[in-house]
Parts: C-alpha cells; sequence; structure tokens
C-alpha cells in the first residue's frame, strides 16, 4: 500500500468539509473510529463526518485525489468484515438524520444516519409501519441495502422491496436519485446488494398502515427447549403470513442492567409479531401458549413496539456471530441444533436463534431488487459476546459447528445482514444476479472506489 501524506489528506478534507474530520492522534479519534459492534477495531486513514450531501462529494473527490477509498458507515453493526481500513477513508453518516412522514402518501423519507426508532415513533403515532428491524438502532440505509428482515416480513416482503427511491453519491462525485424511473442499474442494484454501488444520503420508504399489532415474547426453561422448538417447528408449517416469528436458545447475562425474571437464566424463546387484532392473534398462537410458558408478554402494541421485542442489545458490545439460511426445519434439524446449542451442551454461544421466513418473503415480484426472494424458509443466526480472543474463538468456532451440522439443509444463498465476517460476496445471490451486480460496480465503479462490508468486486474486461 503506498505511504499516505495524513497531514495532506487531513487539511484537504478539512478545507472542503463543513462537518468534522477527525485523524489518527485526535484527542476524539478513538471515539470516531469507533463501530457500534466493538469487535470491529477499526483504523481508517481518517473520519469524516459529513454534515451535507455535498460534503459527502468533498470526501469522495479527496479520496480519488490522494489514491484513496471510502467506506459509508451508519451505526457499524455490522463492521468486522472491513477489515483493515488503512487505504480508506471512513465516512460516518450519522449527521445525515432527516426525517420526513408523508402520512396521506404512507411513504417516508430519511438520511442515511437515521436508525429505525426516529422513524418508527412518529410513523407508528399515525398507525403506520416500515419494515423495520428488530433493533431499534441498527440504521436504516445499511439494513435496506442489505435486504431487511422485519417482524412484518412474512406478510409484505423485505424491506429492500419497500424502498421507492435512494438518493446517492456515486464514486465519480454524482449525485443521483434512483428509482424505477431513474438510474434502474443502481436501484435495482442497492434493493439487496449492498453498499458497493455508492454513498446513499437518503432513502425513500413505503410505510404500511397496519394500526396496532399483536406482539411479544413467550419464554420457557432452557430444559423444555426440544419440546418447545419442536412445537414450534411443526406450528411454522402451517402459520399464517400474518405471523412472523423467531425461535431462540438464549443464555442472558447476570447483569445488574437485566430484569430479574431474567438476569442470569437460560431459556427456549418464541417471540414475534402478529399482523391483526388481538382476538385472531391469541388463536393463532393458541397452539404455543397451550405449552405453558413461564412468561408471556404478547400483547396489543404501536408499531413502534415491534423494535424493543427481541430485546437486541442498544448500546455498542464486541459481538460475533455466524448465519446460515435453510430451505427447511426438519424435526432432524431441530435435535441437532438443540444437542450442540441447547442445555447441557456445554455451547458457549449466548444465542441460537431461527427465524421464520416464507410467506411474502419467499415470492419473486415484478420489479424486484437484488436480494428478490429469499432462497430458504428458515435463517439461522448464532453469536455471543467478544470478550477476549479465547472467548471469540470458541464462539465462532461453536456458531459455525452448529451451521455446519446443518449442511443438508442448507439453502443456495445466505442473508448479507446476518454474516459478521468476510466471505465471498457471491454466497448472497443467485449467479445470474451476483454476475449483474459486478456488471453494475464496473459500470459505476470501475476503481473500487467505494468499499462496503460486503465488497462486490467489478466485473473485469
Amino acid at each position: 500500500m503506498t505511504a499516505i501524506d495524513t497531514t495532506s489528506l487531513v487539511d484537504a478534507l478539512r478545507s472542503r468539509v463543513t462537518g468534522s474530520v477527525v485523524a489518527p492522534g485526535d484527542a476524539d479519534w478513538d471515539v470516531a473510529r469507533q463501530a457500534w459492534n466493538l469487535a470491529a477495531d477499526q483504523h481508517p486513514a481518517a473520519v469524516a463526518l459529513p454534515e451535507s450531501v455535498d460534503d459527502v462529494v468533498a470526501v469522495v473527490e479527496v479520496a480519488r485525489a490522494h489514491g484513496l477509498r471510502v467506506a459509508p458507515q451508519g451505526t457499524g453493526h455490522n463492521a468486522t468484515p472491513f477489515g483493515d481500513l488503512g487505504d480508506t477513508i471512513l465516512l460516518k453518516t450519522g449527521a445525515l438524520n432527516q426525517v420526513e412522514i408523508d402520512v396521506e402518501g404512507r411513504r417516508a423519507r430519511v438520511g442515511a444516519g437515521v436508525v429505525w426508532a426516529e422513524l418508527t415513533a412518529p410513523a407508528s403515532e399515525h398507525g403506520l409501519a416500515p419494515l423495520a428491524g428488530s433493533s431499534p438502532n441498527v440504521g436504516i440505509a445499511g439494513y435496506a441495502v442489505g435486504g431487511g428482515l422485519s417482524w412484518l416480513g412474512r406478510k409484505f416482503g423485505s424491506c429492500a422491496e419497500s424502498v421507492l427511491a435512494f438518493e446517492l453519491v456515486t464514486a465519480d462525485g454524482r449525485v443521483v436519485r434512483a428509482d424505477a424511473e431513474h438510474e434502474t442499474d443502481l436501484f435495482w442494484a442497492l434493493r439487496g446488494g449492498g453498499g458497493s454501488f455508492g454513498i446513499v444520503t437518503a432513502v425513500e420508504l413505503r410505510l404500511f398502515e397496519v394500526g396496532d399489532v399483536y406482539a411479544g415474547m413467550m419464554l420457557w426453561p432452557a430444559e423444555r427447549a426440544s419440546e418447545v422448538m419442536h412445537a414450534w417447528r411443526e406450528w411454522t408449517l402451517t402459520a399464517p403470513e400474518e405471523v412472523t416469528t423467531s425461535f431462540r436458545l438464549l443464555s442472558v447475562p447476570d447483569d445488574p442492567s437485566i430484569p430479574e425474571p431474567l438476569r442470569g437464566g437460560a431459556f427456549a424463546v418464541i417471540d414475534g409479531a402478529f399482523v391483526g387484532d388481538e382476538a385472531a392473534g391469541r388463536e393463532v398462537l393458541a397452539p404455543l401458549r397451550a405449552l405453558e410458558p413461564a412468561m408471556d408478554g404478547w400483547t396489543t402494541m404501536p408499531p413502534a413496539g415491534l423494535s424493543y421485542v427481541h430485546m437486541d442489545p442498544e448500546d455498542p458490545m464486541p459481538g460475533v456471530s455466524d448465519s446460515v439460511m435453510l430451505t427447511e426445519l426438519t424435526a432432524e434439524a431441530v435435535d441437532r441444533i438443540v444437542e450442540l446449542a441447547g442445555p447441557g451442551s456445554g455451547s458457549p454461544l449466548m444465542m441460537a436463534e431461527v427465524r421464520h421466513l416464507g410467506g411474502a418473503l419467499s415470492r419473486e415480484r415484478e420489479g424486484h431488487g437484488a436480494r428478490g426472494a429469499f432462497d430458504g424458509d428458515y435463517v439461522v443466526f448464532n453469536g455471543g459476546l467478544a470478550l477476549s480472543p479465547e472467548v471469540t474463538e470458541a464462539t465462532l468456532a461453536a456458531a459455525r459447528a452448529l451451521n455446519a451440522a446443518l449442511a443438508e439443509w442448507h439453502a443456495p444463498s445466505s442473508y448479507l445482514n446476518f454474516v459478521e465476517q468476510g466471505v465471498d460476496p457471491a454466497g448472497f445471490y443467485r449467479p445470474e444476479a451476483y454476475a449483474r451486480l459486478r456488471a453494475i460496480k464496473a459500470a459505476v465503479d470501475p476503481d473500487d472506489v467505494i468499499r462496503s462490508n460486503h465488497p462486490i468486486p467489478p466485473a473485469e474486461g
């Protein structure tokens, strides 16, 4: 790698960017370079925090002039695949935080720095819901370009398919709008193809008129994991599309911030949401409730409440995980999951999760994006805290071993947003989609200036 003249680079950035620019050695360097996932130890050439689209254009132009690349980042939940950022300006989008809601048109426009809670809360006041993720503080832009699995997904599809437009800065410094009529190749690529094609500055999304939903969590002692998971598996085979759920084997840390009934415990958990009223939801969930959970928190709530059902951690933490998509979840697959991650297994995993897909997520719709329909009916996500090198290695090894034990049911592709390790990006897409993504990357960024956590390499020739 060519040596970087940091002084020249930072001077050039500060002369053109109205937002902050942070250099190695500055007092706030460690804060500026930090991702939400603290396991990602990022060391870029500099960090830019733009306050406008013009700032983003300036960062791209300065990067090109210095022979560097640009890595846009919202929160940094899935930052570990970036690896070494030494030849890269890290562009933090947090200040691009505008939220506009068109209630009558049932659509929203959000800046690239907006996290889900900042949209779900005001939209929910009008009975509207975006296809938000299970965490309130995941960035919308990164979630959308990776696909986006929502508690409303089986009813309405992936978040990527609800996107109406992207506003972005391309690798040559152009400011463009990509939608169904403009920059259509970019619009296709950004809906599930990841962030390799430009720096997204804003996203327009469809909002869904759902009113209140019936959602929550049921917990059983971990000792009942096999019984409950088998029952959940059988229930998912006929569950209506209005309900989206997950099953987890969950080991809760002994942390004072966690409520006493959960703290330090091990549980089998079913959580999710039903689009409809409580009476209909209770009828759908009756076979699961017949298992007599030790705790039952399912209730009627506004759509904003869906961001808190899964109890995803909201503060930065070091995490490590592995994920795989399954074409089906058989009784034998359930036995293997419980054997390797359930009670008595000695597994270091804090969580072994299976989310139910299918429904609208598995149907190809006209005009779909790069992700299109999901190839499997379930997705597995296993992981834990990366508290030390030894714990990290053991946790990742356990997650990979569990997913390898399910090899005979692996789907042809995996789900980008759940993969937190560097992998061959071809594994996220169907072959024809991957070839098209590479061709689009070559057309809009042949020099590979824009860097994403799961990069699409430009096609050769």
